[in-house]
């Protein structure tokens, strides 16, 4: 591939020389002046902070000016998408396919309880930058050893990502509305105690019978980052893949 065949928004994303400007003074911004300014604060409040105004005003520049380093809002939030999902740099070997999926996951969800607003950053596009392919080699590098093929891989690590980033939003948004010091176990036993009382086993058999098991807010030891619904979820993920995996694998 030559430099020409590299598009503006691929240069900007992996910090390629950029044309030399012709014309005019010299900018005294770059692109990772204005993403990092930009992370940084929705890091502080959130992405309804990081918004292309308060990034010119914290930069004291107009916000047409950006758009010379950022193309545009939506360039900008897949930009501080990439640039604040640094992969963990601890040892991540692990000694089995399942082990290793379940650590790149854990590593994932933490990356979102630290940064809560990543989740909520809209998906234009595939991921493009440097650190999300670096997740994304470090997922493929779990199955290396397994019989599947290059799309089973890549779709077992959508699935997976996918459940990640929508369990992280469900787990912050939930969060948001409960009440004042009141904790997810205690949020769902009310929840489930009033629906008990609306919900007929004549009309919904399957949902009383849910809620006559007190199935919600079992486990209120598990009311911390890692709750039970995601660490659940994740390893029904895993079973339903260690099944495909078992599946590909040549016969004896």
């Amino acid at each position: 591939m030559t430099d020409n065949a590299v598009p503006d928004f691929f240069r900007r994303l992996w910090r390629l020389p950029e044309a030399q400007q012709l014309r005019g003074r010299k900018s005294t911004l770059d692109v990772d002046t204005v993403v990092s300014t930009a992370v940084r604060l929705a890091d502080a409040g959130g992405l309804e902070a990081a918004t292309l105004p308060k990034v010119a005003l914290e930069l004291n520049v107009t916000a047409m000016s950006l758009y010379r380093h950022i193309g545009s809002k939506h360039e900008l939030l897949q930009l501080m998408m990439d640039a604040a999902s640094h992969i963990p740099t601890a040892d991540t070997n692990a000694s089995d396919w399942r082990t290793g999926l379940r650590l790149w996951a854990l590593d994932l969800w933490g990356l979102y309880q630290d940064r809560p607003w990543l989740p909520r950053v809209p998906i234009y596009r595939a991921p493009s930058g440097p650190n999300q392919i670096a997740w994304l080699e470090r997922g493929l590098a779990q199955l290396s050893q397994t019989s599947l093929g290059s799309k089973d891989k890549l779709s077992a690590l959508t699935l997976l990502s996918g459940f990640v980033r929508q369990s992280a939003l469900l787990h912050h948004e939930l969060e948001e509305g409960r009440e004042p010091e009141q904790n997810k176990a205690d949020s769902e036993r009310a929840y489930g105690a009033a629906l008990y009382q609306v919900v007929t086993a004549e009309r919904f058999p399957h949902v009383s019978a849910m809620l006559a098991a007190q199935a919600l807010g079992e486990d209120p030891e598990h009311d911390d980052e890692l709750d039970r619904d995601f660490t659940d979820g994740l390893e029904l993920i895993l079973d339903g893949l260690a099944a495909q995996i078992a599946a590909a694998a040549p016969r004896q």
